[in-house]
């Protein structure tokens, strides 16, 4: 049986199932946005549920269903937002009192609607939270314990956690245009402790994306997640301080993406562009990494977590190649930036939820492959860092500074991997740091489905991904002492 579209299911949810008429409904948002450059009803609905298992008992379930709407008005540079927990005409009109006053006497020309082409579905529809019982998730991590446990006698606690959602949503324009997407997301998560002669240290592994429980709770699948988690914790185990000064880094394929996503990624969204705050403001057409290196935004890949089939505008998603052989292409973009830079929409405006306005924001953001067999990468280094993990960094888009923490790290010397370090933070600026790239693998990875993004208290669902690639000069902030 065919699923139903989700302009067809969210119609049922949004107008069938409440004392919302849409044929009112759109009578009022055309009077809102009369005046308006731009705007939209967002209306979303949205259940979640977690369950978390730690140190041999379950730790917490929950459940949660959320319902509402923001409305919101674009006039010039500023912006009219409302939104409420309330789907009714009344809630409705009172947010449009609200709204109407940011374009009052302003007279703005409403931009066209998002084109009609419709990427093909990226995921399914259906509900992962009652597709699998509640008895499979408890049991799941009843038997991740049990089988961390098993792996090794030194594994002291364990930790691991489902979650899924789904949400629908249901955007509306002041033309009659209308467009929808059902959105669902698990992740897994595992962290294990282990401790070898009063030495305890740390792993951590997951996976999700949109789709099924099915797809990612696996014998298979979870038994990976357990054996990585518990590879990374007794790797670090056996690190030694990590030596400080200025040296080559190789960075591995996969998650450490997310250094490019901070460093670079969010220097080349829309808005911080167009307010000249980024350090690649003004430089679309420039040189501004090395030879060889292509960064991609990309919310079309099937299944991933941070793929959406729309952007919460009703932009279609899109492949946007934003560096192309180290030359500067493009910025990802949201509607009101986008007509503000005179550039076109690139799919990229989005929100946490239905109380948030949309902004510029990431996808599933990497650098495309190089032509370099990553064995040979590591046999070229004399003496430096091969980065495998991060858990963690900031950067300052203005200036492209960063500093990242890596949760797996090896000492290079001579081509050979040597020992595990602790303790290594790498420190630079992004774009120095991209120009410095002199070898690009041919291994590209996506990371396994961990990742959310934060900007301006908003938090969503993104990707990650790179090949193996070495970057000269990189300041290492290390644990040696000596």
């Amino acid at each position: 049986m065919n699923e139903k579209s989700p302009l067809e299911i969210t119609d049922k949810i949004f107008y069938h199932d409440n004392d919302f008429d849409l044929t009112k409904v759109q009578s009022l948002l055309s009077d809102t946005l009369e005046s308006s450059d731009d705007g939209e009803l967002y209306l979303e609905s949205t259940k979640s549920e977690s369950f978390s298992f730690d140190d041999g008992r379950m730790k917490n379930i929950s459940y949660d269903s959320t319902k509402g709407f923001g409305l919101r008005a674009i006039a010039g540079e500023a912006r009219g937002f409302a939104h409420s927990g309330e789907i009714s005409e009344s809630s409705l009109k009172r947010a449009s009192e609200t709204v109407k006053s940011v374009s009052k006497n302003y007279s703005g020309i409403m931009s066209p609607a998002p084109s009609h082409g419709i990427n093909k579905p990226l995921y399914t529809s259906l509900n992962p939270i009652e597709g699998t019982s509640f008895q499979i998730k408890t049991n799941l991590l009843e038997e991740i314990d049990a089988y961390a446990r098993s792996l090794d006698s030194n594994v002291v606690q364990v930790s691991a956690s489902v979650s899924a959602s789904h949400q629908s949503i249901q955007i509306l324009r002041a033309d009659g245009e209308r467009a929808a997407d059902i959105r669902p997301l698990v992740r897994l998560n595992v962290s294990l402790v282990v401790e070898k002669k009063g030495r305890r240290e740390t792993g951590s592994s997951g996976c999700g994306g949109r789709g099924k429980y099915e797809e990612w709770i696996n014998s298979d699948k979870w038994k990976g997640q357990v054996k990585e988690a518990l590879r990374i914790a007794n790797t670090n185990l056996e690190s030694i301080p990590t030596p400080a000064g200025e040296m080559p880094v190789i960075l591995g394929p996969g998650w450490p993406g997310v250094m490019l996503h901070e460093a670079v990624g969010h220097g080349l969204e829309g808005d911080f562009n167009r307010k000249g705050t980024s350090i690649f403001s003004g430089k679309i057409g420039e040189k501004v990494t090395a030879d060889g290196v292509t960064v991609i935004d990309d919310g079309t890949i099937e299944n991933k977590r941070g793929s959406i089939t729309i952007d919460d505008e009703g932009t279609k998603s899109s492949k946007n190649i934003l560096i192309e052989n180290g030359i500067l292409k493009n910025y990802m973009q949201d509607r009101q930036n986008a007509r503000l830079m005179k550039m076109d929409p690139t799919g990229n405006g989005r929100r946490q939820s239905y109380s948030h306005y949309p902004m510029p924001r990431m996808t599933n953001t990497y650098m495309d492959n190089g032509n370099v067999d990553p064995k040979e990468i590591i046999s070229s280094l004399k003496k430096g860092i091969y980065a495998v993990n991060f858990a963690g960094g900031q950067v300052d888009i203005t200036n492209g500074k960063f500093v990242f923490s890596a949760s797996e790290a090896y000492l290079v010397e001579n081509g050979k991997i040597k020992q595990p370090l602790k303790g290594a933070t790498l420190i630079g600026n992004g774009p120095d740091a991209m120009s410095k790239i002199s070898l690009v693998g041919n291994d590209l990875a996506l990371d396994d489905g961990i990742g959310t993004c934060g900007k301006d208290g908003q938090g969503v669902p993104v990707g990650v991904g790179q090949p193996t690639l070495l970057m000269g000069g990189i300041t290492i902030g290390g644990t040696d002492t000596n």
